[in-house]
């Protein structure tokens, strides 16, 4: 099925126009929007929809960083919670999206300045997957985030002794 998606070619635009159309094939209408800038074709830019495309990359870019928090605080919360069902796997995700995260920050130094909020956006999903995956009421974790940005971002959290493997 794969293969016959892949062989198929690209339909034509929505609009049946040589110039693909942001609502018609995105993909397309980006690269051209980027060939049209790179020559300086200022009369064929699309600067409305290229204005909303630049917004939305830079919601994309704090819904990364937001991610790599929830997925660092669940295992955070499970690790404080449940000290004897600890797992290399959750050493392995705290760690990784820690490198993630501290990534995204360095390239991107103005998300810096929304790293409060992402961690209070990522709390509220984090706790919620915590109770669910712990099996521990809703109640058992705190309503607001209880870690410090060095907690989040450089707690040593070793790796567990035994198999430790689930």
């Amino acid at each position: 099925m794969l293969d016959e998606t892949l062989r198929r070619p690209a339909p034509a635009d929505s609009d049946g126009s040589a110039e693909p159309t942001h609502d018609g094939d995105t993909h397309a209408w980006a690269q051209r929007q980027a060939e049209h800038l790179r020559r300086r074709d200022w009369a064929r830019l699309d600067p409305d929809n290229l204005a909303d495309e630049i917004e939305e990359m830079g919601r994309e870019l704090y819904n990364k960083l937001e991610s790599a928090l929830r997925i660092i605080l669940l295992h955070l919360l499970k690790w404080d919670h449940q000290p004897g069902r600890r797992t290399r796997s959750w050493t392995v995700s705290i760690r990784t999206q820690r490198i993630v995260a501290a990534r995204l920050l360095d390239r991107h130094g103005s998300l810096r300045g929304r790293f409060a909020a992402a961690v209070d956006d990522a709390y509220r999903l984090a706790a919620i997957e915590a109770a669910g995956e712990t099996g521990l009421d809703d109640d058992v974790f705190p309503e607001t985030c209880p870690y410090t940005t060095a907690e989040i971002m450089t707690r040593e959290i070793p790796w567990p002794a035994g198999n430790g493997d689930a």
